[in-house]
Parts: C-alpha cells; structure tokens; sequence
C-alpha cells in the first residue's frame, strides 16, 4: 500500500459522504471529495460518476491522486427505495466494482459504507462478523449491499467495512437535512393518508443518529491499519419498538396514530382507493421494516474503534418528531398551554 495520507470520499455530496468530510477536515485530514452533479464541501473536489471505469476521471485527475491517495472512501449509492432493480445494480454493485479498481491502481486501502440490513429478514441478533446466513432480502437496495459486500471480500485489497443502521437526525438535536425513508412513512401516517398498516408492535427499528455514522466512519479511517478486514456496526445502543413509536406519535395531537395489524391478516382490498394508492406508493416499500425484530451487535465498534454507541429511546424520537415540526415538515406544532394563555391575555388587552 502507498505512503500516501490524503483520503478519497465518494459521494462526498451525499448525506453520510458530506458529514464524513466535515469530520475529516475538521481533524485535520487532508480530503478529497468524488462528487457527480452537486457541490461537495471539501478543499479539493473532483467531479466524476461511480458508473464509469476509473469513477468517470481523467487522466490529468487519475495521474493528481496517484501516491497521493492512501485510502478511498467510497460511500457513493443509490439509497432510494422502489427502483428498477438495473438502478442498485448499476450504482451500488457495478460502481463499487469501479471503486475498488480505482483503490487497487492507485494501491489504496479501501473503507465500504454498507447497510447494517444486509440482514435481510433475519431476525435476533446480527453481528458484525456476519453476511452471509442464508438470509431473504425485502428489497433490491438491500441485496445490492450484500452484493457489493460480497466484492469487497472477495477483491483482496486492504478494506474495512462500516454498516450504519437506518440514518436520521443529530442525536442532540433531532435535526437533518434530508427527509428519506423513515421520514418519508412518517408523513404519510401522521397525516393521515396511511391509517393501518402489517405489522408488529414488538418490530424494532435500527434508527441511528447522523453524527454517530459519521463518527464511526472516521474512527475507522484513523485506525484502518489495525482493523483491516473487519467490518464496524454504526448503531444506537438499542434498536426502537414498533410500541415506542407508537406511544410517543400518540402524545402529539396534530398526528393520527396508525393501526398496526398483524400482517395475516392486512389486505390491501380493504384499504379504500386513496389509501391503497398510498400504500402501494409508500407504505408497501417498508412494511418488512414493520415486521423484523432484530439487534445489530456493535461489539468492534464500542472496542476496537472506542465509539460509543448512543442510547434510542423516545426521548431521542420525540426529538426527531419535534425537529420536523420545527420546519414544517410535518405540518406545524399544536399551541403549547402558554401560548393559548398568553393569546388570551393578548385579547383581554385589546378589548
């Protein structure tokens, strides 16, 4: 492997991409973003597509990196769900394969950003030893991860894996700047447009804060050498009941709280036509999130690297709930008490 101490990121104008570049250049690192069509927030940016052999870089740029880059980040992907299958497979299997080549010319190490679902439908705990158990995927996002895992293990280059779980607010916070799966089912029942739903209350969703991904991804950058070959959970200390959400929608008034019925015995016919358009549209994208409980070990993660995994529970929900009323994206806050009262006064004054 080169001597060489600047760090490649791909899909540097990502969400995950843009807040690991942050972390670097704060610390010091010396980055470089691979960005395709939006501005990245890095001191060197390169314009390219992970679809293209040599990620779409000229020959001037390729000949810039060579013994300059001694890792590549490659966190480049389509994440979207309900796309024609050829999208995961050009963009997250096909362009890791590009990514990795581009790794082994400039004789890089080589840092993957998985998804802790390759679980598929298992169900207890998954570790992070693990990927290959037999499992059934529930869609074609998660089966292009495990695949492009599958190549990362299989290409012989020095290479760390990082697995975040389903990527949402600033744990402090609540805050972000990207409302994507999660958020996008949220809506769709807090408003009303879904109102039943398959599922189980005791599921669990494996929510973890954007700052924690990101700080497990530069853990793994800085101490790369001692942990090659392993792969690193980026989770909360605990996953979040189907229960939880449940109880803690149910304390806002301006939401309508969905019914979660057992998946044997929810049929779309008994939907009436607006909302089994929304199902079909939404809510069919993330029903097998409604049903798997399971635990994602982070043993490597708290040990190895020494990030501490943050706790998830409804203080932490509440939170991303209340930061999406904030900016409107679930509609406006109900009055607090002392608003009304302080209306009330207001009135009194002017009569």
């Amino acid at each position: 492997m080169n001597t060489g101490n600047a760090v490649l990121v791909t899909g540097g104008a990502g969400h995950v991409g843009g807040e690991v570049i942050r972390r670097l250049a704060r610390r010091g690192h010396d980055v470089i973003a691979l960005a395709h069509d939006r501005p990245a927030a890095a001191p060197r940016v390169l314009r390219g597509d992970v679809r293209r052999e040599n990620l779409g870089l000229d020959q001037q740029s390729l000949s810039g990196l060579t013994g300059d880059v001694g890792l590549v980040v490659h966190c480049a992907a389509v994440t979207d769900f309900g796309l024609p299958q050829h999208s995961y497979t050009e963009l997250n299997v096909d362009g890791t394969a590009n990514a990795l080549a581009l790794a082994r010319r400039l004789d890089a190490g080589f840092v993957y950003l998985s998804t802790t679902y390759v679980c598929g439908d298992t169900e207890g705990v998954f570790r992070e030893s693990q990927l290959d158990i037999g499992q059934r995927f529930s869609n074609d996002y998660e089966h292009s991860k495990y695949r492009a895992e599958q190549l990362v293990a299989a290409s012989g280059l020095r290479s760390v894996i990082v697995r975040p779980g389903i990527v949402t607010g600033e744990y402090r916070t609540g805050n972000t700047s990207v409302y994507k799966h999660i958020y996008q089912l949220l809506k769709v029942v807090v408003e009303g447009k879904l109102r039943t739903l398959p599922g189980n209350y005791a599921a669990t969703l494996g929510l973890v804060p954007i700052g924690h991904v990101a700080d497990v991804v530069v853990a793994s950058i800085e101490n790369f050498a001692d942990n090659v070959g392993r792969t690193f959970h980026a989770v909360g200390s605990n996953s979040l009941s189907l229960q939880v959400v449940s109880d803690v929608l149910a304390e806002y008034p301006s939401f309508h709280i969905p019914a979660f019925v057992p998946p044997s015995t929810f049929s779309e016919d008994d939907l009436d036509d607006i909302e089994r358009r929304y199902f079909q549209k939404v809510g069919a994208l993330y029903t097998s999130y409604l049903r798997r409980r399971v635990e994602f070990d982070s043993a490597n993660t708290r040990e190895r690297l020494g990030v501490t995994p943050p706790a998830i529970g409804p203080g932490y929900f509440r939170r991303l709930l209340d930061s999406c009323l904030r900016t409107g994206y679930l509609g406006r806050p109900e009055p607090s008490v002392d608003e009304v009262l302080a209306r009330l006064q207001a009135k009194r004054s002017l009569a």
